[in-house]
């Protein structure tokens, strides 16, 4: 919901960009192309949607400059027309305010540092020598362990659990069910039996780092697992003990990272990856989702290994091809050898 109406001529001024048309239009909301009416800013970023451009009923729009004659509406013409209506978005829908103050029912260790500004939420636990910082919010059920550390402006939604010494930095948005520091997966067979290696490491959070929901985060066996700053993950993913993701890095729902294994800055990692352990991947590299990556990638590019769908009678019948292969080539090896043979024997 809009905080109030605003001009473009304001929206301007504020975000920059080239304004086209009535400087005066005022709008509330934000809204789709398809589905905006006439209190609404929309977008276009994708030449694609260009007839739903014709078809809107927005008020307003942004556009990229190339796309300045594609529409009669009042307009604000940006380079990066997405980034520029995400960055009005935001500010039209700033975040609910928290109220600072602790709950009566949460539970405060007694020497744990809670910022006089910051947010406590129902049923919350802050363990002993816990550092919340200023105008942290932890939502409904969190759970900050011992000695563990907030930084200032960090946001927790409900249910999200820190563990003991674990360190989240500054302006965090961690969401619901997210799971900081928890064990991870070491054991070391005795005979026909496992036996666990404790995991004394941290998982040490940088600043403006987003962590979706339920995604989880193991602390180091020894050294610390690092998310470094602007880092953004989304939902359902699974950070092994001992990863590094390096700066700047997006990772999309679902990857699976083993332990040990270390992600360069600026890297996008689509949705479903699996990445194997003990390996590292080049700053700046783009991997297509579900995409396995069994070995490291020393040179930044786009990589992809994902075969692509096909209606199941032919999936199968080339499945067996792939299967094939290895005795296939053994049987050229053959030929070739034998061609040779005879070449020489002529």
């Amino acid at each position: 919901m809009a905080v109030k109406r605003v001009r473009l001529r304001d929206l301007v001024e504020r975000f920059g960009g080239e304004l086209v048309g009535d400087p005066d239009t005022e709008i509330e909301r934000v809204a789709t192309l398809r589905n905006a009416g006439p209190a609404d800013l929309s977008f276009l970023a994708n030449p694609k949607y260009r007839s739903e451009l014709a078809a809107t009923r927005a008020a307003a729009v942004v556009i990229p400059p190339a796309e300045r004659d594609a529409t009669g509406l009042p307009r604000i013409l940006a380079h990066d027309s997405y980034l520029h209506f995400a960055k009005i978005v935001a500010f039209l829908n700033p975040g609910a305010p928290s109220i600072a103050g602790i709950h009566p029912t949460a539970v405060v260790a007694a020497d744990a540092r809670v910022a006089p500004d910051a947010c406590i939420g129902p049923h919350c636990t802050v363990g002993q020598g816990a550092v919340i910082g200023a105008g942290v919010a932890l939502g409904p059920g969190c759970h900050v362990g011992d000695e563990a550390s907030i930084g200032d402006g960090s946001r927790l939604a409900a249910r999200v659990t820190v563990h003991a010494r674990c360190i989240v930095g500054a302006r965090a948005v961690v969401h619901s069910g997210a799971v900081i520091g928890a064990d991870g997966f070491g054991f070391a067979r005795d005979g026909e039996r496992w036996f666990k290696i404790p995991q004394i490491g941290r998982v040490v959070i940088g600043d403006d780092v987003e962590i979706g929901a339920n995604t989880t985060i193991d602390r180091g066996a020894l050294d610390d697992t690092v998310i470094e700053n602007d880092v953004k993950l989304d939902n359902q993913i699974q950070v092994g003990h001992n990863c590094r993701i390096g700066a700047h890095t997006a990772i999309a729902g679902c990857v699976g990272i083993a332990g040990s294994t270390s992600i360069g800055r600026n890297c996008m990692i689509g949705g479903a990856a699996m990445i194997s352990g003990h390996l590292s991947i080049a700053d700046g590299s783009v991997i297509s989702g579900g995409t396995l990556i069994a070995k490291s990638i020393a040179k930044p590019g786009h990589y992809t290994g994902v075969y692509p769908f096909e209606e199941n009678r032919s999936w199968t019948r080339n499945a067996v091809w792939v299967r094939n292969l290895d005795a296939l080539a053994a049987r050229v090896r053959r030929l070739e050898r034998d061609g040779d043979s005879a070449e020489e024997s002529s």
